[in-house]
């Protein structure tokens, strides 16, 4: 029997859960979990393992948990960013033998969006957009000279940039020309300076084009792309309100999406690869091994008319990517996840299906409505019943929830697993429109509307 801790907030981590529960190995679970997640609680105790909630994720407590049960668990796979860059694995693999699924605090790029702009600058300068990094400290609270050093850079552009905290956002802080601010004293007053109180601010030329993410996963020599996948950051149809941690997502049959060429995808690897090899000289660099063990690069990159562009690099699976991807992983996971720790990944193969990810959050997640103050209770039975009928071309992972009760953020993901995008979206969405309760979704997931707008937006920017 294999132990596996899991350190656990959402659904793409309850995917993970999902995907150990499948294997052919008989598996113990081990869950640290940021709530009471009902699908994990369940696992836990169905597997002869245990669940314990740790609602900040320290990764000193995520510890004393580890090392509680050291004897029973094998290894561990980490999902969300807060832990990995807080140094979880450095910290568990030096006080006990389990070794961790995950990059070395060292090697979470995801901490510094300054440090991945010049990783970028030194691997593949042709892939950054113009950029200008502010510091606090270099101002010393001088609004004057900070307001003309920015505009200074933005006028290059015409105020046409994009505002984002140097420190991790988790899918928001980031503010864009023409989505979010339309002029230069909006974008200076409400955005800018909203972040500068916080952290550095990185401000970069607005790229024009269509977005895509591709997870790479490594056992810290070789690396391996996994399909390319479109996330849906805004929180509103049309691309509208704020940005959240993602509504949903899709993948086409293969390994690029409709809007892309196959020399995209190309790029994207090859950037991939030329990133892991920076990470790696980096680390020889300081005197240390590299860390870029599981997923050490969760990229999003652009489709522009003057190639493809890395708009970021998280350190993480991504969510909701992750679910568009794993789910149709024709490899058993646990033994994946040996390779990655045995040095031995050299390729991974995926079912030629289409997946979309569509996401239920409560009424005011992402702004939608100012406030809701009522009941929040979730009834799934419907919904389930659904996913009974449709066997293993529908996954369903709670997220945000604790019991039958929705929390504050994202509540439920449904994935549906298809022949084509437009059949994935039509599984997705009957699940989600089928859950009773104060829930809310984006209509246009996968929808054939916004893939042939984004279709037509890439062959007007190639001309």
């Amino acid at each position: 029997m294999e132990g596996i801790l899991v350190l656990s907030y959402g659904s793409r981590a309850v995917c993970t859960v999902d995907s150990f529960l499948n294997s052919d190995n008989e598996v113990r679970l081990f869950i640290a979990d940021k709530q009471a997640n009902p699908f994990n609680v369940k696992a836990a105790e169905d597997t002869g393992g245990k669940h314990v909630v740790i609602p900040d994720l320290d990764v000193h407590k995520i510890l004393d948990f580890a090392e509680k049960y050291k004897n029973q668990i094998d290894f561990g796979f980490v999902g969300p960013e807060g832990p990995i860059i807080d140094g979880v694995r450095d910290l568990i693999e030096e006080n006990t033998e389990i070794r961790m699924v995950c990059p070395t605090g060292a090697d979470a790029i995801e901490k510094s969006k300054a440090d991945q702009r010049k990783l970028i600058e030194e691997v593949a300068p042709d892939a950054n957009p113009e950029y200008q990094v502010f510091h606090p400290e270099v101002y010393k609270g001088s609004r004057r000279d900070i307001k003309t050093d920015l505009f200074s850079f933005t006028a290059k552009f015409n105020n046409r940039v994009a505002i984002k905290p140097v420190k991790p956002g988790f899918g928001k802080g980031v503010a864009v020309w023409g989505d979010h601010f339309t002029s230069g004293k909006d974008m200076f007053e409400n955005y800018f300076l909203s972040n500068f109180k916080k952290s550095p601010v990185i401000v970069e030329e607005k790229v024009e084009g269509e977005e895509f993410s591709v997870q790479f996963i490594s056992d810290g020599k070789h690396l391996v792309p996994t399909p390319a996948v479109r996330d849906y950051k805004r929180a509103w149809d049309e691309d509208t309100g704020p940005n959240t941690g993602g509504m949903g997502s899709y993948k086409d049959t293969g390994n690029v999406l409709p809007f892309m060429r196959r020399s995209d995808w190309d790029k994207a690897v090859e950037m991939g690869q030329k990133v892991h090899e920076g990470l790696k000289k980096r680390a020889s660099e300081e005197g240390r091994e590299a860390g870029t063990r599981g997923i050490p690069e969760y990229m999003a990159y652009i489709c522009t008319e003057d190639g493809v562009k890395c708009l970021e690099i998280n350190s993480r699976p991504g969510d909701p990517e992750w679910m568009n991807v794993l789910p149709i992983l024709k490899n058993d996971f646990v033994d994946v996840c040996y390779k990655i720790l045995d040095g031995n990944l050299r390729n991974l193969d995926f079912n030629p299906k289409a997946t979309v990810v569509t996401y239920a959050t409560p009424l005011d997640y992402g702004g939608y409505i100012e406030k809701y103050s009522g009941p929040r209770k979730v009834d799934l039975t419907a919904a389930e019943e659904f996913r009974k009928e449709h066997a293993d071309s529908l996954k369903a992972y709670p997220g945000s929830m604790k019991g039958s009760y929705a929390l504050n953020s994202r509540t439920i993901a449904a994935v549906g697993i298809a022949d084509s995008i437009e059949d994935a979206r039509r599984l997705s969405r009957g699940y989600i429109m089928k859950i009773d309760g104060p829930l809310r979704h984006r209509e246009n997931i996968g929808s054939e509307t916004h893939i042939e707008l984004s279709k037509n937006h890439m062959n007007s920017l190639r001309g």
